[in-house]
């Protein structure tokens, strides 16, 4: 590889008209690299500065380290077996260790006027804290309105739907920490970052466990969930193959194959597995709509379906418009979409199970059914209820009794009419 940079690479002695691209390493301990000649150019506090001249094109640049050296005298390169020997003239075997520190920005230190924003980030990755910020600016807003919601109605549904809702706004405040202390640093919290990246991906995957309970009718059209092995065992198959994607992405993946996460072989199961539950979720949705047949249960049921399956289409379609975008540009694309279609879709489903709205479709568990018979009970025996003309409903009666076949009524008056109060 080398052998083929002679004709384009600098070197005061092999070919002086070439481009700047090398460094010579060690470098002296508290000295200039031997290839510094002008020390005005350097940094102050390093030992070499490399200045990228073309700036009008944005484009990967890459540092590699490469173990061999130059023969100055017939000016081919060599494998560097080891370090030096003592009288400098030979190369032993021995491995030589190398410590090293880069800091690599966009601009340059000794010009106090840049960019903030854009200063330690690589181009691809420039903007994402303004992104950040703008969702989480989203979230703020949304997820107190959240949390007074559930505190009002205090249902399954809901509650479940807010600490999905709560992880997310968790996960974004992560990323904003790291990234925000890496646009001042260029080091940010690692930690905190892998940490929001995971929880990022365990709130979508309990926002898809609601998506599908809901469309199975539970809280809606029953209180008994069905096939709940399977139900349970999917979501988990699902949020552990996001994270061994993940993992597999920031460890596996080089980065110098410009391609993400959805261009491997792991990205591309998560794809298939998204689209397979999302046909289940189709097929749920249908049945749980042919057994209902309240009005309002089935309007609630097609917005609410309308609104999830765009959202679990959105990946893919966005996974395969990526592969047409640039590297320099694919990881924005793909921060920002997602984190829309996300936000968008807990915007959707806070209205829909607004208290107000979801207290007309979603059920009333077990306990509150029974609590509410009890309270009929003892209004059935306050002393102002007249019982010789109302006839009162026991629990059991109450219970087996369909809504609309009761009736309360009272005896003929004496011209033979009657009152009656239908219950629909």
């Amino acid at each position: 590889m080398f052998q083929n940079l002679n004709s384009s690479a600098y070197h005061p002695k092999c070919n002086t008209c070439g481009q700047d691209l090398f460094r010579r390493i060690p470098c002296p301990e508290g000295k200039l690299c031997v290839d510094e000649d002008t020390p005005w150019n350097v940094i102050k506090s390093n030992q070499f500065t490399y200045v990228i001249q073309n700036t009008g094109q944005p484009r990967f640049w890459y540092i590699s380290m490469v173990s061999c050296y130059l023969d100055e005298v017939t000016c081919s390169w060599h494998h560097y077996t080891g370090a030096p020997s003592a009288d400098n003239k030979t190369l032993t075997h021995i491995p030589q260790d190398i410590q090293y520190d880069f800091w690599l920005v966009n601009g340059s230190p000794n010009i106090s006027l840049y960019n903030t924003l854009v200063y330690q980030f690589s181009f691809d990755r420039q903007n994402t804290l303004e992104l950040y910020l703008l969702f989480w600016l989203c979230y703020i807003i949304l997820l107190p309105v959240q949390i007074y919601a559930v505190r009002t109605q205090r249902h399954p549904v809901t509650k479940l739907f807010t600490c999905s809702l709560l992880l997310e706004f968790i996960a974004l405040c992560f990323n904003v920490l790291h990234t925000a202390k890496f646009a001042i640093d260029g080091i940010g919290f690692e930690g905190l970052a892998v940490a929001g990246d995971i929880i990022d991906i365990m709130s979508r995957t309990l926002f898809m466990l609601l998506l599908l309970l809901l469309a199975k009718g539970w809280a809606v059209t029953r209180l008994e969930l069905t096939y709940k092995p399977l139900v349970f065992g999917v979501w988990l198959a699902y949020g552990i193959v996001n994270i061994l994607l993940y993992v597999w992405n920031t460890t596996e993946v080089d980065i110098i194959e410009e391609i993400d996460e959805y261009q491997t072989w792991p990205g591309w199961l998560v794809l298939t597995l998204r689209v397979a539950i999302m046909v289940w979720f189709i097929l749920e949705l249908r049945n749980t709509m042919i057994y209902e047949h309240n009005i309002t249960k089935l309007n609630f049921l097609l917005h609410f379906g309308a609104s999830s399956l765009v959202w679990f289409v959105y990946l893919p379609i966005i996974a395969l418009i990526a592969l047409q975008i640039s590297p320099l540009w694919r990881f924005k694309f793909l921060l920002g979409i997602t984190y829309s279609a996300d936000c968008l879709a807990y915007c959707v489903m806070a209205h829909l199970l607004w208290p107000t709205r979801s207290e007309q479709y979603l059920l009333l568990t077990s306990s509150d059914f029974t609590a509410n018979v009890e309270e009929l009970d003892e209004f059935d025996e306050s002393p102002h209820v007249v019982h010789s003309d109302t006839i009162a409903l026991t629990t059991a009666e109450s219970i087996n009794a369909d809504d609309e076949d009761v009736i309360f009524t009272r005896p003929p008056l004496k011209n033979g009419a009657t009152y009656s109060n239908h219950l629909g």
